[in-house]
């Protein structure tokens, strides 16, 4: 088999691979085995039709079609392993030459993984070392995270009274907008704490000094700006009732709440556990701040053209991404579209760039990791694996909600940069 590589921009090659007359015949006489096989002629068994009759009854062209395809995805795998080749895509085919007795021609065009030419990247990381912050926590921040845990332990008070700011509800609505019901501001047994901006200002002012089982009609007028086209300077009346109001009783922060939280002697040694949490996750943040922007720079001094494959999965990716977040707020994909004023393509259009650093990121870990020749084992691949597992309640979910070989692939990827990053970091 004669193989020619020539390559072409954006890391793409073009693979010519011509196949001996010799080896093409035994494609074509598997192929005419396999059409045989179905092949009903009086007097034969089937698969015992003679290889003459069978290119009488089917047609030349059609055998050599099959072989051709047999013959095709063959050779192009074969050289893919003898030549040690990193396809990122699948190949475009075009069959050049076929012919019986002729050798057999084909072109692939296919994307593969670029060369990367990585600057002194342990010099730039001993530069970079400079730029990594000490963190603290000032006061104020403890006492957010204070108030947050106390009203994360507030308790619902049910009461018989006119609901007020403050107060914990639970409302139905309906939205109509020119006699037209709006999916989008219908809702059944809402829940919102009044005077946290749940709501617009005009509809909250209407439903305050509601009690339980109250009815009410009223207009809300949306302004000229507002952020979803088709509310925006409409009036739309809405229909209400409330279903419950509730007076939230603030938990105080003493030592009898800090023992009922967790294992703590008393509220300073809990406000001190805060703090802890608080400059873990600040020095976490703070890492990887430093080793994206570290990471970033090596890529900036870094030399390789990107295919273009792999740039249009990654926004793929992020648009994949965007719309589960969506989906997790409880909003359609298109009324986000709305809200925000964008179409699909100019979404697209900005994730690139975002996409091409992603990609060039990714390869230039790789590269690293290639070089300094780091592997991930077996038993570490396993027990991080066993993390992400853990999290299915039985093997039959993780069985259909987990891609093991997809995870694996990923797991080994997310171990492989920590070891290059913690290399860095010495």
């Amino acid at each position: 088999m004669k193989v020619d590589i020539t390559k072409l921009p954006k890391s793409e090659i073009e693979l010519k691979i011509e196949v001996p007359t010799q080896e093409w015949h035994e494609f074509i006489d598997e192929a005419t085995r396999e059409l045989a096989a179905d092949l009903k002629i009086e007097g034969f068994r089937p698969g015992h039709v003679p290889a003459k009759m069978v290119e009488e009854k089917i047609g030349a062209d059609h055998i050599l079609e099959h072989a051709a395809e047999h013959c095709v995805r063959k050779s192009y795998v074969r050289t893919v392993m003898d030549y040690k080749l990193e396809p990122v895509s699948k190949p475009e085919i075009s069959v050049t030459k076929i012919a019986k007795d002729n050798p057999f021609e084909f072109k692939a065009k296919v994307a593969v993984m670029p060369e990367i030419n990585l600057p002194d990247y342990k010099k730039i990381a001993g530069s970079f070392k400079k730029d990594l912050k000490e963190v603290s926590v000032s006061e104020e921040e403890i006492k957010k995270a204070i108030d947050w845990l106390l009203k994360s332990r507030a308790k619902y008070i049910t009461v018989a009274r006119a609901c007020a700011a403050g107060d914990r509800i639970e409302i139905d609505f309906e939205g109509q907008c020119e006699g037209q019901n709006l999916a989008e501001l219908t809702s059944k047994n809402h829940p919102a704490i009044l005077g946290r901006g749940y709501f617009m200002p005009e509809f909250e002012e209407n439903i305050l000094g509601m009690k339980e089982g109250e009815k009410k009609e009223f207009k809300v007028s949306f302004p000229a700006g507002f952020s979803a086209k088709n509310l925006a300077g409409k009036n739309v009346d809405f229909k209400t009732k409330m279903n419950l109001v509730q007076e939230i009783e603030a938990a105080e922060f003493n030592d009898e709440f800090a023992k009922r939280v967790g294992n703590f002697k008393d509220a300073s040694a809990l406000k001190d556990s805060i703090k802890e949490g608080l400059v873990a996750e600040k020095k976490e943040q703070e890492k990887e701040r430093w080793r994206t922007a570290l990471i970033e720079k090596i890529a900036e001094k870094s030399g390789m053209e990107i295919p273009e494959v792999l740039i249009q999965g990654e926004i793929q990716r992020l648009l994949d991404d965007l719309k589960s977040k969506v989906s997790q707020i409880g909003l359609e994909y298109e009324k986000y579209l709305e809200k925000f004023n964008k179409t699909e393509p100019e979404l697209l259009k900005e994730f690139r760039e975002k996409a091409q650093q992603n990609v060039k990121n990714f390869l230039v870990l790789q590269e690293m990791a290639k070089q300094e020749k780091i592997e991930v084992t077996e038993e570490e691949l396993k027990q991080e694996m066993n993390k992400t597992l853990s999290h299915f309640e039985t093997a039959d979910q993780t069985d259909h909600q987990i891609d093991k070989e997809q995870l694996s692939q990923y797991t080994q990827d997310i171990l492989k940069n920590e070891k290059v990053f913690k290399l860095l970091e010495e």
